[in-house]
């Protein structure tokens, strides 16, 4: 899908609301354009591939129930060429839709019905995640290094040792970026979530499971390979290697 990937945050930042039901969409649309953002809207997959091919988007709001490919589906196609921020819009307490949008790779969920402002806050988030290198502990330009692999802070880049830089979603990069800057100590879900700057944990939430299981796909991409993050029962995870700064 030829479109151009999220650009750099921008006073207006643009957002594709993708809903097949015109009441929601024009809610959406007009409370978002009155808090500054810009707004285009797409009814199905058709809509919002034409707007993807012709507008750069910083962010998609994106409903799972859709007529023909589904949003699931949609978002699928989306992650195969480009790490454009989704927040996907779900069923009411279906935690299975919840769970397989972020397997693929979507950054954040909202349920119907939701409060505009909580979709808005939420929206803001993730921005913030993608647009702003939270460097820490350091000046600007640091990088972090471990088992031959680079972290780029300033540009939100994971590069492998051959070179190649891993796509990561914002999910996956807070949850990364987390682990290096407290490496060889077990954190839990509840600290991870906190870190990471993710929603508030619930003992049903499988969000930080899913999100290590991606990434750990990523960084081990063999089963032989050593395990970079290690599960510890009843507490939690750790990242093993050791963490240079350079």
């Amino acid at each position: 899908m030829p479109f151009p990937a999220a650009a750099a945050a921008e006073a207006e930042p643009h957002v594709l609301v993708v809903d097949d039901d015109g009441e929601i969409r024009s809610l959406v649309t007009k409370f978002l354009r009155d808090h500054g953002f810009r707004v285009s809207a797409a009814r199905d997959g058709r809509e919002m591939r034409d707007i993807l091919a012709t507008a750069t988007i910083n962010l998609v709001v994106l409903d799972i129930m859709l007529p023909g490919a589904n949003g699931l589906d949609l978002a699928r196609d989306i992650r195969r060429t480009s790490s454009l921020p989704i927040v996907m819009l779900t069923a009411k307490g279906d935690e299975t839709d919840r769970i397989v949008g972020l397997e693929i790779g979507a950054d954040d969920y909202i349920a119907k019905p939701f409060s505009p402002r909580e979709l808005l806050a939420r929206i803001k988030a993730v921005l913030r995640r993608v647009n702003i290198a939270p460097v820490t502990n350091g000046a600007p330009g640091r990088l972090f290094r471990f088992e031959g692999w680079t972290l780029d802070p300033a540009r939100r880049e994971l590069t492998d040792p051959a070179g190649v830089v891993v796509d990561l979603s914002t999910g996956e990069y807070d949850l990364l970026l987390s682990f290096i800057e407290g490496p060889q100590r077990v954190l839990s879900r509840d600290q991870l979530l906190d870190l990471a700057r993710n929603r508030v944990a619930s003992g049903f939430d499988r969000s930080i499971d899913v999100q290590i299981s991606r990434l750990r796909r990523k960084i081990e991409p063999t089963a032989d390979a050593p395990p970079m993050i290690k599960t510890v029962r009843g507490a939690g995870y750790m990242f093993v290697p050791k963490v240079e700064r350079a």
